[in-house]
This record gives structure tokens, C-alpha cells and sequence, in this order.
């Protein structure tokens, strides 16, 4: 396609051409804010990677019985209304790779940017949450520990 034809196409198609340009801006916009936010996004695999070669701390956001129910080996619980980056648990760990963790990857995603607001180098959230990682047929702890 030559660019008189582009050009003639965008005239002969205002409402599409908007449609394009606004789409591409919405495309930079999000992916430039992925990129600035200081955290990231892992999948369960990454996460597992993570965990054997970096010893990563896993936060539970889980309500308590969904906790229970199954939850990712060595992570700790932590209910969402009680999540504190200040908390005795996150205290020492400022420096190492911290990854939350909730059902469906959307209240961990929000914690993520609290702990980075406060001065957290290494942050994650789980991508989907528990509900990927059972999608990865990845195995789940019962009980509390």
C-alpha cells in the first residue's frame, strides 16, 4: 500500500481513522504505564522460578478459608484489610523479591503498588492469581501451613 492510497483511505474513512489513532493511543498509554510502574506482572511459571531461585516471599491475600482451601507452598496469609507494608512480616525483606498473591490476581495487583510506594525493590503480583496457577496445573497446600 503506497502512501496515496493510505491517505486517500483516511479520508474516505474519517470515523475508522479516528478509531485507529485512538486505539494506538490507548495501546502506548497502557504499555508505557506497565512499564513505569516498578512492578511486575509474573505468570505461574515465572513465579515458581522465582520462588526456587530467589526465595521469594509469597503474600496471600486470600480471605482466611480460601486460604485454607489451598494456597501456594510457603506463602504467607495475610488478609486484605490487614495488609501493611509496614507489617513485622514485610520488615526485613525490603531488599528481596516479594510477590502477592490473591484468588483471581486483582487485590494483588493493588497491593503490588502499595509495597512499591513504600520503598519495596522487588515486587510482583501472580498474573489471574490462584485461579492460573491451578490453570498451570500447579499444586495447591491444604490447611494452614
Amino acid at each position: 500500500m503506497s502512501a496515496e492510497e493510505l491517505l486517500a483511505f483516511l479520508g474516505r474513512h474519517p470515523y475508522l481513522s479516528l478509531a485507529l489513532v485512538g486505539l494506538t493511543m490507548a495501546l502506548l498509554y497502557t504499555e508505557i504505564g506497565r512499564l513505569m510502574r516498578g512492578y511486575k506482572a509474573l505468570r505461574p511459571a515465572e513465579l515458581t522460578g522465582l520462588i526456587n531461585r530467589e526465595d521469594a516471599l509469597v503474600v496471600d491475600l486470600s480471605p482466611s478459608n480460601d486460604f485454607d482451601k489451598g494456597h501456594i507452598a510457603g506463602s504467607k496469609s495475610v488478609a486484605p484489610s490487614q495488609f501493611d507494608p509496614e507489617s513485622k512480616l514485610l520488615a526485613n525483606v525490603k531488599n528481596l523479591p516479594v510477590v502477592m498473591v490473591c484468588r483471581n490476581g486483582m487485590a494483588s495487583a493493588g497491593a503490588a503498588k502499595r509495597l512499591k510506594k513504600a520503598g519495596f525493590e522487588q515486587v510482583y503480583w501472580l498474573d489471574g492469581g490462584i485461579a492460573a496457577w491451578q490453570q498451570a496445573d500447579l499444586p495447591l497446600v491444604k490447611g494452614r501451613g
